[in-house]
């Protein structure tokens, strides 16, 4: 036997022992305790690749700039970023071959359009970008890869066992939540964002896998990088009541912070998808994001230096290695200069994405979080106000607000703040700041960064339970074709003779092309078509109608629902680029929604 046989031999052996242990599983080990167990399993590699994420980061961008001063090495720290956006883009288009990138947006897609099924290739495609991206000084995130990672181990996992799409769902989730527990060692903000950003419902069976998927992440983190806090924060200025009329106006500058970021942010990507070749995408996108980096050094990387650094109180470190620095520099130039970063922030974070890395938005908002709150009380101190804000107090709760606004999902927020830096003794203005950013934003934009792409289309999941399974539900898959049709040119005679074939009241006229003309009732023809002096001198064309309204075939169920309620009909057509495909009736929609109603919300 030849070493290609042996392997052919060993690899059916291997899966007819799993499939054997999958069918006793089905048997002796009920889904809910396995559902566990799996969350589990899940925790402790998405946890892992959290770990790994986060250490190849570290190892490439200490290779790259260990020894670097930044004045002196100023212009490797230009190249750097660009150098890793072209290997990024390279490996991407050659090796994976699909596009990796908005990967938080994915996972909804996934969860909404794809009965939660996520390639393969996404367990670990997108470290290796992400990695690359930020190692070399990308301007993004290592928070959307990991969740796309994360949510793409528990989707295959799940796979693997034939489990249904909403246990599919509840696994994506906890591989979604274990990857941001695991990133910041964050468990209870890895738990909310799996609630509030990719928006499933806490119920009694989804509430203890995510528990146990976070929890699990999170010690794992622990116990690899040590019982400390990502950002660490001392409070050395107490927070008092005086201060609240302050925080409320963060609150709302917060808000309108994270609405710019949005909008330029999907200006930036409409502006992207202009460019349909590849290579200018890249080219353009590196020439922004160098020229950013040059004039704004902060911009290199995920700046998590620079949040170390106004968490601790400690200014200088935003503007040295700027070229426009000078010693004894005055208030107002440090004021303006922080001013450009966070306004650039997000061109440099789009660039980076735009010219294909591939990183998330979760750092940058951060940033731009802190860098707001830093900005706001450093000024307020310096307008010639009686009050003196704690910069460093202010900082946090910034994080925490630009957070809540740019996710809508003012509880993440809230909890990652404090989880990622041990602020709760600032529990309670992070509680006004961020729910105030974000109500200040639902005025302007009703959806996150995330899921406004998907919410255009009609294919976002939601917590309205209605609008959720209209969501989940096709046009597709409630299309009836047992429609006799008939031409134009067919004389009643031929009109009865097809009636007595069909066991419908409805028939679609159409050409010779299959493009839909009209439709014969029944009804309507009912008190001719028993007059055989009209059998040879009236024509379908003379008695058939013109429907109240035609569906695309590539409507969202909501949009078909809608048509239905506009016009009264009870049937309509369906098309496709004009082309008649079928009929879709109420009663089949009302069916079709009882069934999916019934399985999604089930516990």
């Amino acid at each position: 036997m030849t070493s290609t046989e042996q392997r052919t031999t060993l690899r059916s052996r291997i899966s007819e022992r799993f499939i054997s242990f999958v069918v006793w599983r089905e048997r002796h080990i009920k889904e809910k305790t396995f559902v566990l167990i799996l969350a589990l399993l899940v925790g402790l590699l998405a946890g892992g690749a959290a770990i790994l994420l986060k250490f190849l980061i570290s190892l490439i961008s200490s290779s790259l700039t260990a020894g670097l001063e930044v004045k002196e090495g100023n212009w490797l720290y230009i190249l750097y970023p660009s150098m890793g956006v072209v290997i990024a883009a390279l490996y991407v288009r050659y090796v994976v071959r699909d596009n990796i990138s908005h990967g938080v947006t994915r996972v909804l897609y996934s969860i909404s359009q794809n009965k939660s099924r996520l390639k393969p290739h996404n367990m670990y495609t997108s470290i290796i970008a992400s990695s690359i991206t930020i190692g070399f000084g990308g301007s993004v995130g290592a928070e959307g890869p990991i969740v796309y990672t994360g949510s793409a181990i528990g989707s295959n996992l799940g796979q693997m066992f034939r489990l249904s799409p909403r246990v599919l769902m509840i696994l994506v989730g906890c591989g979604a939540a274990a990857g941001i527990a695991g990133i910041f060692k964050a468990p209870i903000a890895g738990m909310l964002f799996t609630l509030e950003v990719l928006m499933l419902d806490l119920t009694t069976v989804s509430v203890m896998p995510l528990l146990i998927a976070s929890i699990t992440s999170a010690t794992l983190a622990y116990v690899y990088t040590g019982y400390n806090f990502e950002f660490f924060f001392a409070q050395s200025e107490s927070f008092g009541i005086g201060r609240i009329p302050y925080v409320i106006l963060l609150g709302i500058f917060c808000g309108l912070m994270s609405l710019y970021f949005t909008r330029v942010m999907n200006m930036m990507e409409k502006f992207f998808k202009r460019l349909h070749n590849p290579w200018t995408k890249t080219a353009v996108g590196c020439v922004i994001l160098s020229s950013l980096v040059f004039i704004f050094p902060p911009l290199y990387g995920e700046g998590y230096e620079s949040i170390i650094g106004l968490l601790a109180g400690d200014a200088s470190s935003i503007v040295n290695g700027s070229i426009f620095y000078r010693e004894g520099s005055m208030i107002w130039f440090l004021i303006v200069f922080i001013s450009l970063v966070v306004l650039t922030k997000a061109f440099a974070t789009s660039a980076t994405n735009g010219g294909g890395g591939v990183g998330g938005t979760f750092a940058p908002s951060l940033y731009v979080g802190c860098l707001s709150g830093f900005l706001f009380a450093y000024t307020i101190n310096h307008i010639g106000l009686d009050v003196e804000l704690s910069t460093k107090n202010f900082a946090l709760m910034g994080m925490a607000g630009v957070m809540s606004g740019v996710m809508h999902a003012p509880l993440m927020g809230i909890f990652l703040t404090a989880e990622l830096t041990g602020g709760y003794d600032l529990f309670l203005p992070l509680l006004i700041v961020s729910t105030i950013a974000y109500g200040t934003i639902k005025v302007f934009e009703p959806y996150s960064i995330y899921t406004m792409r998907l919410a255009r289309r009609g294919e976002l999941l939601t917590h309205h339970k209605d609008k959720a399974v209209l969501t989940l539900l096709k046009v597709n898959n409630v299309i009836e074709t047992d429609f006799l049709s008939v031409k134009p040119e067919m004389n009643l005679k031929e009109m009865v003779d097809t009636i007595s074939q069909s066991k419908r009241n409805l028939f679609p006229v159409l050409n010779d092309q299959g493009e839909l003309l009209g439709v014969v009732l029944l009804d309507e023809i009912r008190n001719i078509m028993f007059r055989p002096d009209l059998y040879k001198r009236l024509y379908v064309r003379k008695f058939m109608s013109m429907p109240p309204a035609c569906i695309d075939v590539s409507y969202p169920m909501d949009k078909v629902m809608k048509l239905f309620d506009d016009t009264g009909a009870w049937n309509l057509p369906v098309v496709d680029n004009g082309k008649y495909v079928g009929f879709v009736s109420k009663s089949k929609i009302f069916n079709s929604y009882r069934r999916v109603l019934r399985h999604y919300c089930e516990d």
